[in-house]
């Protein structure tokens, strides 16, 4: 299954409540990342929204980005190369 920004923006909006501006720049990075297919070769499995939302909401707390931000920091520990996916700023 391939990630599909408008569900994503949908379930970002309903699970954490976030503004446009924090959806619309996670739901661009999240594109970017299953574009870039170094999250299946690594993982092994595929960016969807499900994903997207279970892992952000594993995170400690925060607004969505910085949920994002969380995430791609594990996944930098871990694998190394996600640093370019994490967020340095957006409008609020």
């Amino acid at each position: 299954m391939q990630l599909d920004p408008d569900r994503l923006e949908n379930r970002l909006h309903d699970e954490f409540s976030a503004t446009e501006p924090q959806v619309r720049i996670v739901v661009r990075q999240a594109v970017d990342l299953a574009e870039a297919g170094q999250y299946e070769a690594d993982v092994g499995a595929a960016v969807t929204a499900g994903l997207v939302v279970a892992e952000l909401g594993d995170a400690p707390s925060g607004t969505v980005p910085e949920r994002w931000n969380w995430w791609m920091g594990s996944l930098e520990l871990a694998f190394g190369g996600y640093e370019r996916f994490s967020i340095q700023r957006y409008r609020t």
